[in-house]
């Protein structure tokens, strides 16, 4: 139920007569929004199918199979996994992934008792519950989404030190559990639900329940959410059962559940009322031919039919337009705006029925929308929203025409009784033109309301039914938001939450399923009341306690009192509201209740905040006297890279197993072929998964799924997640582990320990700067994480691995670790290359790699878990806990002795250096020749040089650095006297910083002009451009001055190059002529 893939809005009329606003705005207003969508719509899916979007082999995801390594030793589940085999050569996904988990579940991590026995141990509590899926349905990634959010705050929290519960649990989902096993059985055996008794078919489904249930554990289990599945709960579990017992009583004392006739959404095929979330709306342009269930034809839609009503005793008639015509049989008014001239002459007139030969009186109302229709109304209270109201106001009748199964009434006449309601459409129109009644028929665009269950046509039906009481209860929910007592997350959702709940109707909360909570309420059969019409109804825990209730509040004697339960049952999302207290045992007070209630923090997607989070705000807050949590965290919605929300009813979803594990296109489509869509959606998804996954999904494994998820803003626009995003996560896990086999490889070379971290001191300058960068991300992640900024968090941990671990640090440390330079030759032992300094450097290389995995544990749980179990042999003290899952998590004030921010500033000017370096050897076309370069500087940019000159040596890919100053008063000692040789490439570092390579031989002369002819070429006009802009005539007036001084440093950068440019040409054009 928590999982739906998106916001159903509330249920529609087909046609819209009425208004509160004026007229034509309005109309207008209602479905413009709905016809833009439904364009949208068409063009996505046109997108899909034409070949406009270019091949298969365009838009694919690339990749290419890579070599599987499996886990084979011995490993029975819940051991530990033997990490000191030989480290595999390469990553692969299921060998990392094995083992782990069920080790972990079985150690008791993942549950709030093991916070005893940490180290590090802080008294605060972190507890939320995941939002409970059907227990119908699998997981796909916008679900993954969740998982991934709440798994890495929860790990996080963890490893801070916090009291932790994460609970997991499945809602019954009464609809959709009940019509899967009403499905299975007609399949299975040709027998219908009502070929059961009631406990024969709850019994089917608990058996159902208990055989396909477990799906979504496993899945849970595979994306390696760190639940406490002790705590494992379903909504239909006798001690949840009870709770929701509690619930209802409690309200109903407090009279805030109520027995009343009302209208509801009924699906004829389910023969039960739905929720608005499980209504779906089909944007109608005109005549349409539609498949409805139950009937063998398709069934007309989209169109506007006029007959007229015969005014008694007045020569005259009055056409109406509606566009369910076998609902008139209910028509018990015909309505007209007080100001239309066209009907002042019938006002307080009445019509004649033409076929129950009822007298329906023509009313005023101020409501009528002159301008849409023929401007009269028919008025059928018992089948229309808005006709119920203005019933109300003009005290009409309520006749119902069409039963619960979809058929016509006997209040119909016996030439429809029993007719089904869209057979009966048609007799009646020809009844009309029989009688020369029918006015015309023409095409109309409309909104039709859909059961997203049954795929049925929403019936509007007056029943009477218990409704939940919500004004008073919203606005405590509404007052906790501006009081500050809960924090919505985006702040921006606190309008839509103030708005929505300040116009809540009260909430039908019958539902006609024998799947769910029974509703605890008995009718009263009093003695001597039999033939009475009067209802009485009592509630209670037990039916003793009813009985008792009902013989005080009639004073009569228990035992003369007959009972019958209400055979309906709870809507689910009753249920649904009370997890985050029910789940911790409520009404009990246990101690899960009072150590983690209320919550901490309720995450989920935003298109719950109505049907879910609302509605856990008013029932915590009513029933416990707290709020059920004190933060609500929305994340966004995922969709497909067409920008289509991932739902099942669109063959779009995926499911996250599937990248998980790979998976064939055959194997894809299959899936799409075994749902149940229309004809047309199951030919846009086949073709989607054709185009995207011409070879089907690559093995990408769970780490790099959860990181892709986490690295994409969560409080935003919707994320349109790609399998290339996943895939290229899977190549950071790759390069994470290739770092470690080259950690193992210079730690396993050093015989002396590892120091630990407080005790490390870094001396070079290379390692204050790669130590400062680790502080300056640990920071980083502090900050975003308390925040919930997660894709911070992941970019700060990306770009330190790869940008400055693994592309700078450990670039520049290979030759020194090996002994050796990249072409192989023998460095010589000096004192800048000797033993203790290569030591220093596997000390920090350690620690930088020990830190970052885990920093990155929350989001990749079996990579890191993998990597730190093979780094603890070299640790410098035995790890206070066996798994990293319950390892510190990395502080800034632990490593403030790490940072060196004027090392971090000075390395700025160092790697664009090594960048201008690269990119002139780039331009020479040169691969192995090593030129000697000169950086000529200001005295100061030589200052911050000289410490990194090793480190521009190595990873510039030169013999040697000259640092050259023309400031002879104030240039540092170090600082060569001779100035570079004239024959030397220049390349522009800023203003007062150029490089100068000379290269002995080696240089294809002619192909550097011609790169630098056509870098010209590219950058006069860029000039020109520019200029003619800085020299307009209102340049100096309109131009704010700071864009001004933006654009003169544009110029001035762009002359500089131009200049360095022509200067090398002449240079170059020179030693040509001299070969």
């Amino acid at each position: 139920m928590m999982w739906r893939g998106g916001l159903v809005p509330s249920l529609r009329r087909a046609a819209r007569f009425y208004s509160s606003n004026p007229p034509k705005a309005s109309h207008q207003n209602s479905t413009r929004p709905h016809a833009e969508k439904q364009r949208r719509r068409r063009v996505r899916e046109e997108g899909i199918l034409s070949s406009q979007h270019g091949s298969a082999e365009d838009k694919a995801v690339n990749w290419s199979e890579k070599q599987k390594i499996a886990y084979t030793a011995h490993t029975p589940p819940g051991t530990k996994k033997d990490t000191s085999l030989p480290f595999p050569s390469s990553y692969s996904p299921e060998y990392v992934e094995s083992s782990w988990y069920q080790w972990w579940e079985k150690e008791g991590f993942f549950r709030p008792e093991q916070h005893e026995r940490l180290s590090h141990a802080v008294d605060q509590t972190f507890s939320l519950c995941i939002p409970p899926p059907n227990v119908t349905g699998t997981l796909h990634l916008g679900h993954a989404l969740t998982v991934a959010v709440e798994d890495a705050l929860v790990r996080w929290r963890r490893m801070q030190g916090y009291r932790v519960l994460w609970v997991p649990g499945c809602d019954h989902a009464g609809i959709a559990t009940q019509t899967v096993v009403e499905r299975k059985l007609l399949r299975q055996g040709g027998r219908h639900r009502q070929d059961f008794t009631r406990e024969e078919f709850v019994e089917e489904v608990w058996k159902w329940k208990n055989e396909k249930g477990e799906e979504i554990y496993h899945q849970l289990r595979k994306l390696g959410a760190s639940l406490d599945w002790s705590r494992a709960c379903f909504t239909m579990d006798s001690g949840f059962s009870r709770a929701v017992t509690a619930a209802f009583v409690r309200l109903c004392d407090s009279g805030l559940i109520y027995r009343s006739e009302g209208l509801v959404n009924w699906s004829c095929a389910l023969e039960s009322a739905i929720s608005d979330i499980e209504v779906d709306s089909k944007e109608l342009s005109g005549k349409t031919m539609l498949s409805v269930p139950g009937y063998e034809n398709k069934v007309e839609f989209g169109t506007m039919l006029s007959f007229a009503y015969p005014v008694e005793g007045h020569n005259s008639e009055v056409v109406v337009s509606t566009t369910r015509p076998e609902t008139m049989l209910g028509d018990v008014a015909v309505a007209v705006h007080p100001d239309d001239p066209r009907y002042q002459a019938v006002h307080g007139k009445q019509c004649r029925h033409p076929f129950t030969n009822r007298l329906l009186p023509i009313i005023t109302d101020s409501m009528v929308d002159m301008e849409l229709g023929t401007g009269a109304v028919k008025v059928t209270p018992a089948h229309d929203h808005t006709d119920f109201l203005l019933s109300q106001r003009h005290s009409l009748p309520h006749v119902t025409v069409i039963a619960g199964d979809g058929t016509m009434t006997p209040s119909c006449g016996q030439w429809l009784e029993g007719v089904k309601r869209f057979d009966a459409r048609q007799l009646v129109v020809d009844a009309l033109v029989e009688k020369k009644l029918f006015r015309g028929k023409e095409s109309h665009a409309m909104t039709l309301p859909i059961c997203s269950r049954s795929r049925d046509i929403i019936e509007p039906l007056l029943k009477n039914q218990w409704f939940v009481r919500c004004d008073e209860m919203a606005k405590k929910a509404v007052q906790a938001v501006e009081d500050g007592q809960l924090e919505i997350i985006p702040h921006y959702y606190t309008k839509t939450w103030k708005n929505w709940l300040s116009n809540i109707s009260d909430w039908c909360i019958s539902r006609q399923l024998w799947w769910g909570h029974q509703i605890p309420a008995y009718q009263v059969m009093l003695p001597n009341s039999a033939g009475l019409q009067e209802e009485h109804w009592v509630w209670g825990h037990t039916e003793d306690e009813a009985r008792q209730r009902a013989a005080v509040k009639y004073g009569v004697n228990p035992e003369a009192i007959t009972l019958t339960q209400d055979p309906d049952v709870l809507d689910t999302w009753f249920s649904s509201g009370l997890f985050p207290f029910a789940m911790l045992g409520w009404p009990e007070q246990t101690a899960d209740l009072r150590r983690f209630y209320p919550n901490s923090v309720l995450e989920t997607g935003s298109d719950l905040v109505f049907f879910w989070v609302a509605r856990m705000v008013m029932l915590g807050t009513e029933l416990t006297g707290q709020l059920p949590f004190k933060q609500v965290l929305f994340h966004s919605l995922v969709r497909d890279k067409y920008g289509r929300k991932m739902s099942k009813s669109l063959g779009n979803v995926i499911d996250p197993l599937d990248v998980i594990h790979g998976v064939s296109l055959e194997r894809l489509q299959e899936k799409v072929k075994e749902g149940n869509l229309d004809p047309r959606e199951q030919v846009v998804a086949v073709e989607a998964q054709r185009k995207d996954f011409p070879t089907g999904i690559p093995e990408c494994g769970t780490d790099a799924l959860r990181f892709a998820l986490c690295s994409h803003k969560m409080q935003g626009e919707d994320i349109s997640l790609s399998i290339s995003q996943v895939l290229s996560c899977r190549h950071f896990c790759n390069k994470m582990w290739q770092t470690l086999r080259f950690t193992l490889g210079v730690l396993g070379d050093n015989t002396a320990t590892v120091e630990a971290l407080p005790k490390v001191s870094p001396l070079s300058s290379m390692d204050r700067w790669i130590c400062s960068r680790l502080y300056s991300t640990v920071l980083q992640c502090e900050r975003a994480f308390e925040a919930y900024e997660l894709h911070t968090v992941t970019s700060a941990l990306y770009s330190f691995w790869v940008h400055n671990l693994c592309d700078i640090y450990m670039e520049y440390m290979k030759p020194l670790l090996n002994k050796q330079d990249d072409d192989g030759a023998v460095l010589s032992t000096d004192t800048e290359h000797s033993g203790n300094e290569r030591q220093a450097a596997a000390t920090v290389l350690y620690h930088c790699v020990s830190v970052s995995l885990a920093l990155l544990s929350p989001f990749m749980p079996f990579l890191t878990e993998e990597l730190w179990q093979r780094l603890q042999p070299f640790a410098p003290e035995a790890a206070a806990h066996t798994s990293l899952c319950l390892q510190p998590y990395p502080r800034s004030s632990q490593m403030a002795h790490w940072h060196f921010a004027e090392e971090e500033r000075d390395f700025l000017l160092v790697q664009e250096v090594i960048r201008v370096a690269r990119s002139l050897r780039a331009q020479c076309g040169v691969t192995k020749a090593k030129p000697d370069m000169w950086a000529v500087c200001s005295p100061s940019q030589a200052q911050v040089l000289l410490p990194f000159g090793s480190a521009i040596q190595t990873l510039s890919r030169i013999s040697s650095l000259q640092i050259y100053s023309s400031d002879r008063e104030n240039k540092p000692p170090s600082v060569h006297a001779t100035p570079p040789p004239k024959t030397s490439l220049i390349g522009v570092v800023d203003h007062t910083c150029q490089l100068h390579l000379h290269f002995q031989s080696g240089m294809d002369i002619r192909k550097q002009i011609l790169q630098l002819c056509q870098r010209r070429d590219k950058l006069v006009p860029k000039l020109d451009e520019v200029l003619s802009r800085v020299q307009s005539p209102d340049y100096l007036t309109k131009v704010p001055s700071h864009v001004r001084e933006q654009m003169d440093s544009k110029v001035s950068a762009l002359e500089q190059e131009l200049k360095t440019i022509e200067d090398q040409l002449k240079l170059l054009q020179e030693m040509e002529t001299a070969e």
